[in-house]
């Protein structure tokens, strides 16, 4: 089975857990062992993993230019050929010379989330249409609203199946506040799909109802974990008898609740002083926690350390002896399962999606400052209940795996075909 897939990140450049669900899907699908994938991304940076085949829209021609195969070689990174960069060129299907393109006929890309973000997005799907020609594939799969318009020319062109994976809505992006334009593109991808895939019961229900999707072609489909690599269990977990540390970690935005976990944690300091809080991150609202802290007289007790990656982001964990994700609206929420593979218990609000798969954790409602404040003390004053969560947390996390969810995936795509066009 041959798959287009169309994603906006891919690591080892990661901007949020977009990248990260996009590598387990894959790499899920690619363990199911008949599965090829062939990932579109705006901007590779070439030292992407092999066990599929990426393509650069930035590589990708729309304009026809006559190259030299020597330079194309040296202008070209190792996803693309000059072989394949030909092929492509001979899919142009449309006179886009008044478009902006550089000298080989190609559209160049920012990558991640620039201010022309909207402009990135159309040019993405422009270029699908040459991907779509030229490739030969069963069915297409497309990541989270910035891709839904190129999934839905490649079906155009096609006349293949898409797949669409809801990962988050405007509804959780912005607390109710919706971008009509945002709303209309996620719509517009939903009304054309063949198959919605939602990262949780929670999703599908704001897809179902907000979206006015038919029920019978949504379906939720969960995030799971990696295994730790190695170098990531022998991080040591430093003995915090005399002090505890409670760690935040995402971005510091409106969606991710930060100021709950302030608010929790001046309440927290109230009844003990011998516990740090730690919002590990950036974002938007980053200022405004700061001095949210200095208010409550607590910031001798914080820490900002700004963003994390990679093996950092598993150096916070393994120091932490709480993870807190007091987030408003998240339609699924990795960081908490990572943690919990790092032996840190976690607490969640009732408004996550993977507190649909997570016994051993801690749920309050978002809002509930005092439940949640209840929950980070008792785990850091009582050495039963965190052993117990440690330990159990870690079990069941190590049984939610990628592999599981590219069988249930693949399964789906194998009723999509079954029924298209029926």
């Amino acid at each position: 089975m041959k798959v287009l897939m169309f994603g906006w990140e891919f690591p080892p450049k990661i901007y949020g857990g977009l990248a990260v669900a996009s590598y387990g899907i894959t790499k899920g699908l690619s363990l199911q062992g008949d599965v090829e994938t062939t990932f579109c991304m705006p901007k590779p940076t070439g030292e992407e993993e092999d066990f599929l085949k990426i393509v650069g829209m930035n590589q990708v021609p729309i304009v026809w230019r006559d190259v030299d195969y020597n330079y194309l070689k040296s202008r070209l990174t190792r996803n693309m050929t000059p072989e394949d960069y030909y092929s492509f060129r001979d899919h142009i299907y449309s006179d886009f010379s008044y478009m902006h393109v550089n000298d080989i006929g190609c559209m160049d890309f920012a990558g991640g989330y620039p201010g022309n973000l909207h402009e990135e997005i159309n040019n993405f799907s422009v270029i699908a249409g040459v991907v779509a020609r030229q490739q030969e594939f069963d069915i297409i799969h497309a990541h989270d609203w910035l891709t839904y318009p190129a999934g839905v020319h490649a079906k155009m062109v096609s006349g293949k199946p898409l797949c669409i994976h809801v990962h988050a809505t405007d509804f959780d992006r912005s607390r109710g506040k919706v971008n009509p334009t945002v709303y209309s593109m996620e719509k517009n991808g939903m009304d054309y799909a063949d198959c919605i895939m939602c990262v949780s019961e929670l999703t599908r229900r704001t897809v179902i109802e907000q979206y006015h999707q038919n029920p019978k072609k949504v379906f939720a489909m969960h995030n799971a974990v990696y295994p730790l690599s190695q170098e990531y269990q022998d991080i040591p977990r430093p003995d915090h008898s005399k002090e505890k540390i409670v760690t935040f970690l995402g971005r510091i935005t409106m969606q991710k609740g930060p100021e709950y976990f302030v608010e929790a944690a001046s309440l927290v300091l109230q009844r003990a002083r011998n516990i740090r809080f730690v919002m590990a991150g950036s974002g938007d609202m980053m200022d405004a926690m700061i001095n949210l802290a200095a208010e409550r007289g607590i910031a001798d007790r914080f820490h900002f350390p700004g963003f994390m990656k990679g093996k950092q982001v598993y150096e916070v964990y393994k120091n932490s002896d709480v993870f807190v994700m007091p987030s408003v609206s998240e339609p699924f929420g990795i960081a908490p399962l990572e943690a919990m593979q790092c032996g840190t218990p976690s607490i969640i609000s009732k408004q996550s999606g993977c507190g649909e798969i997570l016994d051993k954790v801690i749920k309050t409602d978002y809002w509930d400052i005092h439940a949640m404040a209840d929950a980070i003390y008792s785990l850091c004053t009582n050495p039963a209940l965190f052993q117990y969560l440690q330990e159990e947390g870690k079990k069941e996390v190590d049984g939610i795996t990628w592999e599981k969810v590219g069988l249930r995936i693949r399964a789906l795509y194998e009723d999509v075909l079954r029924n298209y066009g029926k």
